[in-house]
């Protein structure tokens, strides 16, 4: 049985990333792989307790100062010594770095690691993949934007570069009639008022504020609940209530699950400056919601404009509010159409099944051109 580790630096905070993760964790131990997830910080809270559930191993580093722990890097070499992992698999760029410079004291035959955004952050963490490109054996991008982003920022190397788009289960994330009938009821959703939904931590990249301008502009009809907890919800909340907004905008906090409120809603909101691959918005869409994002690279691959939803410009409350008034604006057949356009967007092109498959054949692929643990591009 090959051994597959995955690497996260915590799994206390749940975003896209760490919600992918646990999805690949679980879909590649129900095909009979060993897997374990390792996080560099944090106990791993509810998520290890559903990983462990699933029969998926569960590890904490406990690092208390980031990479600049050495008592995680000794944990690490010793975990590897003795687990002797086939392939380490690590998502975002602390546990990219471990990985790969890890690779030095305890050899391993395969190291992957996955970006996630084309936002290529700072000179620092551009130096890092670059001093260090040559230990994985395969970059993986989640989208071409963020494949592109990548490589013309000199961070990885086009030979070693692949995209692999992240999954969605899609037997999990579909409509139902009587949870949305449920949930709008005990939401107070009235009769033909338009219920909009946003997921994410609020936080200036997913760009609220220009989304509540724009709903201070759409028809009154008008509503929108927000999943997610971050450093802007008081500013937010203050910003609603000058705008007026604070019967028709709901801040529902973090939630664990948001694929009711996705069932329940009549459309999708999407405001980020940038994205990687967004799971909230291609979730939404395997629940047949028509979408409204803003044109920028990542979105664009889960968006087919006019067909599942709307593209705007980011930034501008105008164009996002003028692409909402049109979605609400549909007749009702029209708009579940494009939902149901939405839904095959993703079983096409971005269902777990299909993930699982891309990633099991480029690990097989891995492993069979390395049988051997190496160390600097030589077995060991």
């Amino acid at each position: 049985m090959n051994h597959v580790a995955f690497l996260i630096p915590t799994l206390d905070r749940i975003g896209g990333a760490e919600r992918q993760l646990i999805l690949l964790a679980k879909g590649l131990c129900r095909r009979g792989w060993r897997v374990t997830v390792v996080a560099l910080s944090g106990t791993g809270s509810d998520a290890a307790a559903e990983l462990t559930e699933a029969g998926v191993g569960f590890l904490s580093l406990r690092m208390r100062k980031g990479l600049a722990d050495p008592r995680g890097w000794f944990h690490f070499k010793r975990w590897l010594e003795q687990e002797h992992p086939d392939v380490v698999h690590a998502h975002l760029p602390h546990a990219a770095w471990l990985a790969r410079w890890s690779r030095l004291g305890a050899p391993v035959r395969v190291v992957v690691d996955t970006l996630h955004s084309s936002s290529t952050g700072s000179f620092g963490r551009s130096l890092g993949y670059r001093l260090s490109s040559r230990f994985p054996d395969k970059v993986t991008a989640v989208s071409r934007s963020v494949a592109e982003a990548h490589l013309f920022a000199g961070m990885v190397l086009a030979g070693q570069l692949a995209v692999l788009p992240n999954g969605v289960d899609v037997r999990y994330y579909r409509p139902d009639a009587e949870v949305r009938r449920a949930l709008r009821q005990k939401s107070g959703v009235q009769e033909g008022e338009f219920l909009w939904f946003a997921a994410g931590r609020l936080e200036p990249v997913k760009d609220y504020p220009t989304l509540l301008r724009a709903m201070a502009k759409v028809p009154e009809r008008a509503r929108l609940a927000i999943a997610g907890g971050g450093i802007l919800e008081n500013k937010l909340r203050q910003i609603s209530a000058t705008l007026g907004l604070t019967a028709r905008v709901r801040f529902l906090g973090f939630e664990a699950d948001v694929r009711p409120w996705m069932q329940a809603a009549d459309g999708f909101v999407l405001c980020s400056h940038w994205e990687g691959l967004p799971m909230a918005l291609l979730e939404a869409a395997a629940c047949a919601l028509p979408a409204v994002a803003t044109d920028v690279p990542g979105t664009r691959e889960a968006v087919v404009h006019r067909q599942t939803g709307l593209l705007a410009a980011a930034g501008s409350e105008q164009a996002l509010q003028e692409a909402m008034s049109q979605i609400m604006s549909m007749p009702p057949e029209q708009l579940r159409a494009m939902g149901r356009q939405a839904r095959q967007h993703v079983i096409d092109g971005f269902s777990l099944s299909s993930a699982l498959d891309r990633w099991e054949s480029l690990y097989e692929a891995l492993l069979t051109e390395n049988p051997k643990p190496r160390r600097w591009g030589r077995a060991v």
